[in-house]
């Protein structure tokens, strides 16, 4: 039985955890300490101190977000002296911060906005303190906008950056009232390590740090009658975005988002998950394809691990921080891309269109999807692949503006080609799917056998640990795979480049002997993406991934080669899986980038 200490808070006994910290033990207790620089995923700080407490005994306020719980402590959160205190710190945070509330993104959804508002601070209590200082805004990325004048220094970014991706594209930099935030020698966040996953926007508390938004772009273009505007939705997003609309977490809103989005205008409405079986076809043969030149034919230039390639912000990571790796690299594109380059190409030409005249929308639970749609190798059809990519926040921006009441939407379905998936591709949204999808997939092609796992699920890769394994016996394989008979297929599953990293290292250093690796820049997967609805923490990620596990459960087709589009796709216009039309539009190159 676990251990119970006494706390006492406000004059009453509650029991606790040894270890916990006072604002833990209160929050258990259900009384609310406000936060700033506090986050679930992240270390203790204790650098805004709005959480301050008076500990009886003690002369000084403590810090309720780092000062541990000792047998008996006595505390008093609600006491003048504690919110005299709380609202200086408020009112010290807003003197040097751009408080022109209406005109900022996070305006509704801005948690030092939250405050002032709960502690009635007005302009004339403000403490002039400095001059307004000239901040730089940094738009120069394509997925992310920082402006320093929101920033209220709590460092969340950094220790997001830090601690949950391992890349340090932010740091504090200077000491006092010049402290920034800021990256190596002040560059833009385009130029440095910055994988553009968007978890520093996730955990930013203000709007220091906001995705760069292209809903104007978007409805310009359903307002143009010469263009023909096809959209595509990410299976994570359809877990995600009831959230901004009125459900709880983790409600799956798949109907009711695709009638929204035809409510918009769009002139059709497909889904991303086709492509994410499209991914398992031409990714899964090319795993057997390595594994046969790298086993049997002892082929130099191919190289195992093989490790997937649907993350951008992965993607990118991997050409900073490992470029000598890059031909362990699947040359798939992500489903994003695959999906573009074929609305151009495969679509246009069904639909009779004229590919010019198309445009290429995405939904997307990710902000680094928005930098992969800017590469220069995206354009194999011929026309930039995907033209604008939305996260799911901007589309319950715009489903807001359009003044839709999203609730009361019937559920309405995809519209068909390009449109129907597996419940193999829905399951890419969380982390271990594309392994899980992948293998669904590849060991029936290997032995004609479904895998050896009840009900398809493969749960040895599923969960939330940072690095999962798995490994599959092969076992009387079909006659041109006999070469795989009795190998034991290694696979590993990582989650948040932190961890990502520790992967990567074992490889390098010859510490580990997988085939298959899957990495996901985000916690959680895409479905933590850093295009979510704010909050995301450990347990809303949780909510989202059994939802999506949920769907897949629920569909006849379970497996990517079985799905109807797929084979259709493949039979009218691609032909076999890494075949040369599918190379030249579904397959890709990388870049060796600068480790600044």
């Amino acid at each position: 039985m676990d251990k119970k200490i006494n706390v006492i808070i406000n004059g009453v006994v509650f029991e606790t955890k040894p270890g916990k910290t006072i604002l833990d033990a209160a929050r258990d207790a259900g009384i609310n300490i406000p936060t700033l620089c506090f986050h679930k995923d992240l270390c203790v700080a204790g650098n805004c101190r709005v959480c301050v407490v008076e500990v009886v005994g003690q002369n000084r306020l403590a810090a309720s977000c780092a000062t541990p719980c000792n047998e008996n402590i006595e505390v008093l959160t609600n006491t003048l002296k504690v919110r005299t205190a709380r609202k200086h710190i408020i009112e010290l945070l807003l003197s040097e911060h751009n408080a022109d509330c209406t005109r900022c993104y996070k305006n509704g959804n801005c948690e030092l906005q939250e405050l002032a508002a709960e502690y009635k601070i007005m302009s004339e209590d403000l403490i002039p303190l400095a001059p307004y200082k000239n901040y730089t805004i940094d738009m120069f990325s394509p997925s992310i906008i920082k402006d320093d004048s929101r920033c209220i220094r709590c460092q969340r970014c950094v220790r997001t950056c830090a601690e949950l991706q391992g890349v340090n594209a932010l740091s504090v930099a200077y000491k006092g009232d010049k402290m920034k935030i800021s990256t190596f020698f002040e560059k833009s966040m385009n130029d440095v390590v910055c994988t553009n996953c968007g978890q520093c926007v996730n955990h930013c508390p203000t709007g220091a740090l906001i995705e760069k938004n292209y809903i104007e772009e978007v409805w310009e273009a359903i307002a143009d009658p010469e263009k023909h505007v096809v959209v595509q939705t990410a299976p994570a997003v359809r877990v995600g975005l009831g959230e901004e609309l009125g459900f709880a977490p983790g409600m799956r809103v798949t109907g009711k988002m695709v009638a929204a989005l035809k409510n918009l205008g769009f002139d059709s409405v497909l889904d991303t998950d086709f492509t994410a079986d499209l991914t398992i076809m031409e990714e899964g043969t090319e795993l057997l394809t390595r594994l046969k030149k790298v086993l049997v034919d002892k082929d130099d230039n191919y190289k195992l691990p093989m490790c997937t390639s649907c993350s951008p912000g992965w993607v990118k990571y991997i050409e900073h921080m490992y470029p000598e790796m890059l031909e362990n690299l699947s040359t798939c594109k992500s489903p994003q891309q695959m999906f573009g380059s074929l609305a151009k190409t495969y679509y246009a030409k069904a639909r009779k269109l004229d590919p010019e005249k198309v445009v290429s929308v995405s939904i997307m639970p990710c902000t680094a999807k928005k930098f992969e749609a800017d590469r220069p190798e995206m354009h194999d059809s011929g026309y930039r692949d995907v033209d604008l990519v939305l996260t799911t926040r901007e589309l319950a921006i715009m489903i807001k503006q359009a003044g839709i009441d999203f609730m009361k939407l019937p559920d309405v379905k995809h519209d068909r080609l390009m449109g129907d998936s597996s419940g193999a591709g829905v399951i890419f949204g969380a982390t271990g799917g594309v392994m899980e999808a992948a293998l669904r997939t590849a060991y029936e092609l290997v032995t004609g056998r479904e895998v050896p796992f009840e009900n398809l699920n493969i749960k040895s890769v599923r969960g939330i640990e940072g690095v999962k394994e798995a490994t599959i016996k092969i076992e009387k394989p079909l006659d041109n795979w006999s070469f795989l008979d009795g190998v034991e297929l290694k696979c590993a599953v990582a989650h948040g480049l932190v961890n990502a990293k520790k992967v990567m290292e074992a490889v390098k250093n010859n510490e580990a002997d997988y085939h298959f690796i899957e990495i996901m820049a985000c916690p959680g997967g895409c479905l933590g993406g850093g295009g979510q609805p704010i909050p995301t923490n450990p347990e809303i990620r949780e909510r989202r991934a059994q939802a999506i596990y949920e769907e897949d459960a629920g569909l006849s087709v379970r497996k990517s080669h079985e799905n109807p589009e797929v084979i259709k796709i493949y039979n009218d216009y691609l032909k076999e899986p890494l075949g040369e039309r599918s190379h030249h539009l579904l397959h890709t190159n990388y870049t060796r980038r600068e480790r600044y």
